[in-house]
């Protein structure tokens, strides 16, 4: 019971941290996944229910309200079914090196996720994503390889720096959007 309690206040402690860096920090010091590489944040305010099932590479980011499930609790209805005993199904989540998870992302159990991965904003990842790839969508789906992107965005980036004016931004978007 003593453990449970402090696993809550735990998490509590990580979702009242507001400050990314300050809520990754935290998280990275009390070892709360099995393992993290460098160069990591974690933007969500919500700690998985198994945290120890989940490995993250060097230089991932995770977006904000992404989910990480690692196990179900269906042997229950199964069990309800027709009395008889169910496995606990419970797996690990591999996250690999320099990798972007999109926000409201759903990252599913027994996944290996690549080298080289940037996952699409609301993707379900339901099975293993290769390396250097960009996928996206439910299930998510590889999109395009990562080097096609990575030229997109490079001809993009000398266009737009890395802190940006709001007018600017609104320039672009009715350029692109409407021609003017």
């Amino acid at each position: 019971m003593k453990s449970y309690i402090k696993t809550q206040l735990q998490r509590l402690r990580i979702y009242l941290i507001f400050d990314v860096h300050k809520r990754t920090n935290y998280i990275v010091k009390k070892n709360i996944f099995y393992s993290v590489g460098d160069n990591f944040i974690f933007q969500p305010r919500k700690i998985p229910s198994d945290p120890k099932l989940i490995k993250f590479g060097s230089n991932v980011i995770v977006a904000s309200n992404v989910t990480f499930i690692n196990h179900d609790v269906f042997h229950k209805v199964l069990e309800n079914m027709d009395n008889k005993f169910h496995a606990y199904y419970a797996r690990a989540i591999e996250i690999g090196n320099n990798v972007f998870i999109g926000a409201n992302s759903t990252i599913l159990p027994n996944v290996h996720i690549g080298n080289n991965v940037f996952i699409g904003a609301g993707s379900v990842v339901t099975k293993d994503v290769p390396d250097n790839t960009v996928v996206g969508g439910n299930p998510a789906k590889v999109i395009s390889p990562l080097d096609k992107y990575l030229e997109k965005r490079t001809i993009l980036e000398g266009e737009v720096p890395n802190t940006y004016d709001i007018e600017d931004v609104w320039r672009r978007f009715n350029y692109e959007k409407y021609g003017k």
